[in-house]
């Protein structure tokens, strides 16, 4: 987790606007990379002179809106036979998709908006809107209107911390040692679940 940070802080750092837009494109593609470490990146590079804070929200958002698109796209093309075959390798199995039309059945297109704004569910969710077949101007407009606040605070938390970034940055290692083992908890129990459920 921490060599994850390292990566993401030296490639916004060296690359400026395209590694944040390219890195929120593969989050928004349903690759788990925490925009939150992203865009507060973008967010301190801006702080530093290193890049505009405006053109770094605007980034994130079009990288967001780019990895979402293709999300839905996979998820309207390939339907159900493609989360059959592929959604266990990003955790998302056929329980989880019947819970998420469920969701769409109940609630109707606000899903998208709504999950824009909640941690990691955020990253998965364009799949199955794909899925379900959900109107492509509706998921568009949900995805830009969910992701501007998201990716904008983010990158202002960033910019706003500038001043005090290596005090924060000097702590971060016991953090990310903390996540980290909560991912493998996760991970673990995500395997030894599954396995039970097939036997």
């Amino acid at each position: 987790m921490h060599g994850i940070s390292l990566a993401l802080e030296n490639a916004v750092r060296h690359y400026g606007i395209a590694a944040v837009f390219l890195t929120m494109l593969l989050e928004s593609a349903c690759i788990p990379i925490p925009s939150e470490l992203i865009m507060t990146f973008a967010g301190y590079a801006a702080f530093r002179g290193e890049m505009g804070l405006v053109p770094a929200i605007i980034a994130g958002v079009l990288g967001n809106l780019t990895g979402s698109l293709l999300a839905y796209w996979i998820g309207l093309r390939g339907g159900r036979a493609f989360l059959h075959a592929y959604g266990r390798y990003v955790f998302f199995s056929e329980r989880h998709f019947e819970s998420s039309e469920r969701f769409f059945a109940k609630y109707g297109a606000i899903t998208v908006l709504i999950s824009r704004l909640l941690p990691a569910v955020r990253t998965f969710i364009s799949l199955p809107a794909g899925i379900a077949k959900m109107r492509l101007s509706t998921f568009t407009l949900f995805t830009i209107i969910g992701c501007i606040p998201w990716v904008a605070i983010l990158a202002y938390i960033g910019y706003a911390l500038g001043q005090h970034w290596e005090t924060i940055t000097a702590h971060f290692t016991l953090f990310t040692d903390l996540c980290a083992a909560l991912l493998v908890i996760v991970f673990v129990s995500f395997l030894l679940r599954n396995q039970i459920r097939n036997r």
